[in-house]
């Protein structure tokens, strides 16, 4: 039977479900990873003993969907309710046991200490899966205990808020914190009618990403109404506003603290389990901690990431359940492995849409690959069928091998659809030449004849062939930040020109520079930009061709340098 386990790694035959008949299973944490574990174990085993231990008042709730009902994008509360306990075991047999809190994990006795409304009592286990998540932290200062200040983490948090919201009629809000949701939030109490301000802490709003695209979402914030201010701090909480670190005070009769997750480690570190480099639960691939009767699953884990190999905490819901549903098969018998996450999400701000997959440019320079950047700004659809809106997308690659590290993009439609293409050929281990050669669906109302993802990799094996060299916005930055800057050239036409243009740039239409290329230096660097990289990758095909060795394109061009900022831009 083992050998059979082993061979089929998770396939899961028929005999297999009849494997571990009596095994006892409790589960710590009744959410995303806890809920999709003990439905997951059910459907192995018909005879294991399930048990499910949630501190709160609800089980396997939307928590994602807490932020779309305050803006009444969902308007029935039960929607967000997936299942009951009463649910759970009419359907799965499994027990569940709400408003009950573990205390204590006796590894050597093999059981949980619960306390729930009736005392103490211990739960005998042979497997236990830990899938706690974390808790949103709120930073101690002056003020912060105040009835008008809130957090958005369980059914409770939105409950409390929608009810302040009906009742009080606030007209101000400040959220602190800008990453995924303070930004679904700052939305929804906007839509809510308040007056509604964002303020983080670092220099953009979803640090995650790179600053080019926490300062595109910033500009939608700011079209829909939403102040932004970044880099600077909270310092208090005082009489229905909120105090910066320069002295501001900004009206607040409302205040959300959305700074950050803490992964929930007491119970494991109170039962001696170990705890990774990144902070999380240290787990195997099997998602086995450092006990092999105890398995883990969710926000609290730290995880492999695929692209850089490194010990991260992934705190997403995708994650989360397809980890409960791999720590429930393995702790009844079942092999299969969980290979890591990639980090893979989206947002949405208003009528725009933010995701990511992999490592940033940031990320992917930290973890110290010789990285490549290719941005492009184009058309979701065929640019002659009605409705297309351009989107930015940004590829980031490692030079030496050509192989994909990760994505960005940013746009109001077909932005999900590209990072997903991207997430998978990431998961596959592909190259800028697979990526290139994707046969992706085209029709003009979808896509175009060349997909922007291969028009992305197009660019960068241009980049990595010499045949049109790039450098990114925040690398021209850097260059001109030089004590020898290189020569700037602008290839757009006069009135672009004249609307915005780097200063210092020297101006030559790309129409006219195979006839004027001698006003430029034999002996200099030049940099070339247009709108968005097309008409400067074709100005530096011409140079090339006409002896120019030092010459590179600046991806994404003009409209990347404005989502970098930064740059003296001026105006004829």
């Amino acid at each position: 039977m083992g050998a059979l386990v082993r061979t089929v790694s998770g396939l899961c035959p028929d005999l297999l479900y009849r494997t571990n008949m009596k095994t006892r299973i409790v589960i710590i944490g009744g959410v995303a990873g806890g809920a999709t574990a003990a439905a997951r174990a059910r459907r192995i085993s018909e005879e294991a003993d399930i048990t499910v231990v949630e501190r709160g008042p609800y089980v396997s709730y939307a928590n994602c969907g807490l932020p779309y009902f305050i803006s009444r994008d969902i308007e029935k509360r039960s929607e967000l309710l997936l299942q009951t306990p009463e649910g759970f075991d009419a359907r799965y047999g499994v027990r569940v046991l709400l408003e009950t809190e573990a205390i204590e994990i006796d590894r050597s006795g093999k059981r949980v200490l619960v306390r729930g409304k009736d005392g103490e009592s211990w739960l005998a286990y042979d497997k236990l899966i830990l899938a706690q998540g974390g808790n949103p932290i709120t930073p101690a200062m002056p003020g912060a205990d105040a009835p008008y200040v809130f957090k958005l983490w369980t059914v409770p948090d939105m409950d409390r808020m929608h009810a302040t919201i009906e009742k009080d009629k606030p007209r101000t809000a400040v959220v602190v914190g800008g990453g995924f949701i303070g930004l679904e939030m700052a939305e929804a109490l906007k839509k809510r009618g308040l007056a509604t301000t964002v303020v983080e802490l670092l220099p953009s709003v979803m640090a995650t990403m790179d600053p080019e695209f926490g300062h595109q979402i910033a500009s939608v914030l700011a079209e829909n109404g939403v102040k932004v201010l970044t880099s600077v701090k909270v310092e208090s909480i005082d009489d229905r506003a909120v105090v910066l670190g320069d002295g501001r005070r900004l009206p607040a009769d409302l205040v959300l603290f959305s700074v950050g997750v803490r992964p929930e480690l007491a119970l494991a570190r109170k039962a001696g389990l170990e705890i990774g480099p990144s902070g999380g639960l240290l787990v195997d691939d099997h998602l086995r901690t450092t006990d092999p009767d105890i398995y883990a699953a969710g926000d609290m884990l730290e995880v492999l990431h695929k692209v850089s190999g490194r010990r991260v905490r992934v705190p997403l819901a995708g994650p989360a359940n397809r980890q409960g549903r791999i720590a429930a098969s393995n702790a009844l018998g079942l092999d299969m492995r969980y290979s890591g996450a990639l980090g893979t999400s989206a947002v949405k701000i208003f009528e725009a849409t933010a995701a990511m997959t992999g490592l940033s440019e940031r990320a992917a320079r930290e973890a110290g690959f010789a990285v490549g950047v290719a941005v492009i700004y184009k058309g979701h659809h065929a640019g002659y069928y009605p409705g297309a809106e351009e989107l930015s997308l940004k590829l980031v690659y490692d030079k030496k091998s050509a192989r994909l590290l990760g994505a960005q993009a940013f746009g109001r439609a077909g932005v999900d659809k590209r990072i997903d293409v991207i997430a998978t050929a990431l998961a596959g281990k592909l190259t800028l030449q697979d990526l290139a050669e994707l046969d992706l669906a085209y029709a003009p109302p979808y896509s175009t004849a060349n997909d922007p993802v291969n028009l992305a990799a197009f660019i960068g094996l241009n980049d990595l062939s010499g045949f049109s060299p790039l450098v990114s916005a925040a690398e021209l930055k850097a260059e001109l930040a030089k004590a020898e800057p290189p020569l700037v050239l602008d290839v757009r036409t006069l009135r672009e020109y004249e609307m915005s243009h780097l200063d210092g740039a020297m101006h030559i239409p790309v129409d006219d520079l195979r006839f004027e290329s001698d006003r430029l230096p034999r002996n200099q660097r030049v940099l070339v930009y247009c709108r968005s990289g097309f008409r400067a990758h074709l100005a530096v095909r011409m140079l090339k061709e006409k002896g120019f060795a030092d010459v590179a394109n600046v991806t994404g061009g003009h409209l990347a340098m404005l989502a970098e900022g930064g740059f003296n831009l001026e105006t004829t």
